[in-house]
């Protein structure tokens, strides 16, 4: 399984991005899974953004609720990640993750075992 992402950019306060994560060899409308975005800003760790799991479950990090939307199309095997109302302290790395065989649809990075390699996002005016 390899995990792409894209999308990311400069930005400015207010402004709105959404990233795609595409995935090879690993369909998402067969079996039982759990994807979702995380991130990694400037000296801090890694957090869970947004998660959903293959029952269509969605969690959301409370920084973010109501401002991020994560969805999946699963004809095209990609996840993604509308950000609206950006603001500079979502500046980070962006991470998609799977971790296949799993519906728990956790926000901890450390149930997730395959990664993309990141794209990052800078909200600055």
């Amino acid at each position: 399984v390899q995990l792409v992402e894209s999308g990311g950019g400069l930005v400015q306060p207010g402004g709105s991005l959404r990233l795609s994560c595409a995935a090879s060899r690993f369909r998402f409308s067969y079996g039982i899974y759990s994807m979702g975005w995380f991130r990694r800003a400037l000296g801090k760790e890694r957090e869970g953004v947004a998660v959903t799991a293959s029952d269509g479950r969605t969690t959301y990090a409370d920084s973010v609720k109501g401002r991020f939307t994560i969805s999946r199309d699963n004809a095209k095997n990609v996840l993604y990640l509308q950000m609206n109302g950006l603001k500079p302290e979502d500046t980070a790395m962006y991470y998609c993750a799977i971790n296949p065989g799993s519906r728990l649809g956790t926000l901890w990075s450390g149930d997730y075992n395959i990664w993309g390699q990141g794209t990052q996002v800078t909200v600055s005016s």
